[in-house]
């Protein structure tokens, strides 16, 4: 049992899939440790989540990935004896069974944020994606100074004390974005670990249009931190 590691898993209408995510983390990490954070949902999340056995929290409206991770750093460091938080989605896409090899790349103690890496083995990735998360993580990298392949990736650990130096501000998917460069920025070593995404029906709620216009705010701004 990993009980120096806490989990936080943002979710938002995943009623359907959370409770095996749940499930498949209580194999490795303590109940008090698995925290969800539900986004403002209109189904069935919290109480799913809440019968799964994890500690749930609530936002009263939709805030975004971003809050809803942030909500749930807070809660994991108040944790007594947490050394780090790895972060996952709620959907499904995410195999919780890969947490120990996460604990493992950051036991080495080399790496203050492991980014899980898609990008290996992409033949179940829909074409655009691969083109959008090549380009975004190049981009990400070249500012960072580091190169992490899947910078998109939400599957990830950092350390706690990490999470207590940089000041995270973003509310939405740019949020993984800002962590890569605020880490970097704040001398710390990214590692990646090569991870599995299990694609099913559900729909990515990432929008296009708006998402790519936040990733290039995200850029710019970047440049005055």
């Amino acid at each position: 049992m990993l009980e120096h590691i806490a989990a936080v898993v943002p979710a938002y209408n995943a009623e359907r899939h959370i409770d095996g995510v749940i499930r498949g983390l209580l194999r490795h990490l303590p109940a008090r440790n698995v925290i969800v954070v539900d986004d403002g949902s209109t189904d069935g999340t919290a109480g799913a989540a809440a019968r799964g056995g994890a500690v749930v929290l609530r936002h009263s409206e939709n805030r975004g990935k971003g809050a809803a991770l942030r909500t749930g750093f807070a809660a994991a460091l108040a944790l007594p004896e947490i050394s780090a938080v790895v972060m996952l989605d709620a959907d499904g896409q995410h195999d919780p069974g890969e947490v120990p090899r996460f604990a493992e790349a950051f036991a080495g103690g080399a790496a203050e944020l492991v980014v899980g890496n898609r990008m290996g083995v992409t033949g179940a990735m829909p074409p655009i994606r691969v083109l959008t998360n090549r380009f975004t993580s190049a981009v990400v990298s070249l500012i960072a100074g580091q190169r992490v392949p899947d910078t998109q990736n939400g599957y990830r650990l950092a350390a706690c004390g990490l999470l207590r130096r940089v000041e995270l501000v973003t509310d939405r998917y740019e949020i993984e974005s800002e962590l890569v460069i605020k880490a970097s920025r704040a001398g710390a070593r990214i590692a990646s670990i090569p991870v599995s995404t299990i694609y099913g029906s559900e729909r990515s709620a990432i929008h296009p249009l708006r998402d790519t216009l936040r990733f290039f705010s995200l850029v710019f701004r970047s440049f005055f931190w």
